[in-house]
């Protein structure tokens, strides 16, 4: 019996594929953003169906899987009203347009009935009612939960990033892998390190991802007075913002800081471009990361192609897509704990 998976707010492809390289057949993407399109389809050879969540149906769903398969059904619904950020306005989060999205899945879920089922968001979503309403659909449903916080670089994904992945199965217990890694043993430099050097504002001719956003002269001084794994206390005075002045930004010591190559890089958000909002300048040269160093940081192969030939390139949404994927490494952890699944109950895929 074949295995087949269908891919819920798949974005460009990050866990899609994670999954095909874990050796996971995956028939279909579904998303609501048309400018990742081009992306999804020509990396992964997958079709994409350009829909709102909220108006698929179960049935639609069905159709998609061939007859006699183990059918999956993955979704990492966006995170947005659940980020650490925004997670303190409690009220706002449930007034997000996305907040629910969660529950659109366990809808699907509930009407198609796949064998196997993950899904991945940040830490906070456990603390929230709609969480809570999601895991009541997966017990009245009969699903097998094994779900947790894991730390990225204990499997190999280079960013100090801690994300809650959930899997559940109709078959019986099933319990995401172990780590993979010696998270020591995770570094900047065996991701990015390779790339050829460009300034600032520059785009390598070989690469049209291998581009870095301009700075400002004044941020050009700051990125030069920077030292690796450092604060912007290192900088002469007159260089500090006026925000480090105030009580309130001295908490904010990675703003504005260097990477350092031997050390785990910082969680790579749609904002990574942007020397001032993060740890995002880099180890050596006097720039931000560029878009690639960006998607290699998020384990996208390096010939990962996000720029779409026939529309006008916008850097923004690049580092957009970016940002907001499912680390690749993470998709292939997702889909390796399947398949150790499928094999423990001897289902071929």
């Amino acid at each position: 019996m074949p295995v087949q998976v269908v891919d819920l707010f798949c974005g460009v492809g990050g866990l899609t594929r994670g999954l095909l390289d874990a050796g996971l057949d995956v028939v279909a993407g579904f998303d609501i953003d048309s400018t990742c399109q081009f992306t999804y389809e020509h990396n992964n050879n997958v079709d994409y169906h350009l829909r709102n969540i909220r108006e698929v149906t179960g049935e639609e769903i069905d159709h998609l899987y061939d007859e006699n398969v183990t059918r999956v059904l993955v979704g990492c619904a966006p995170c947005q009203p659940f980020s650490q950020m925004r997670f303190k306005l409690r009220d706002a989060n449930e007034r997000d347009e996305k907040y629910d999205l969660l529950l659109e899945f366990g809808r699907l879920i509930e009407e198609t009935h796949p064998t196997i089922i993950s899904m991945e968001n940040v830490p906070q979503i456990r603390e929230t009612n709609v969480y809570n309403q999601f895991l009541e659909i997966l017990r009245r449903n009969n699903y097998h939960i094994d779900a947790r916080v894991i730390f990225c670089p204990e499997y190999g994904i280079p960013q100090t990033r801690r994300r809650f992945v959930l899997v559940g199965s109709l078959l019986g217990p099933i319990h995401i892998i172990e780590p993979t890694h010696d998270k020591d043993d995770v570094h900047v430099r065996d991701f990015i390190a390779d790339l050829p050097p460009i300034v600032a504002g520059q785009v390598h001719p070989n690469d049209p991802m291998h581009r870095s956003a301009s700075l400002s002269e004044r941020n050009l001084q700051r990125i030069q007075a920077s030292i690796p794994g450092g604060t912007w206390r290192d900088w002469p005075e007159e260089l500090r913002c006026e925000c480090h002045r105030k009580e309130s930004g001295q908490t904010y010591s990675s703003v504005y800081g260097r990477m350092t190559w031997e050390q785990i890089g910082p969680t790579i958000t749609t904002q990574f471009y942007n020397y001032g909002t993060g740890r995002y300048g880099h180890p050596e040269q006097d720039r931000a990361l560029s878009l690639r160093e960006g998607a290699l940081l998020q384990t996208f192969p390096p010939e990962y192609n996000f720029i779409n030939p026939d529309t006008n390139f916008v850097f923004s949404d690049i580092a957009r897509h970016i940002g907001n994927a499912v680390p690749v490494r993470l998709g292939e952890v997702i889909g390796m704990t399947i398949i150790d699944h499928l094999v423990e109950h001897n289902i071929e895929f």
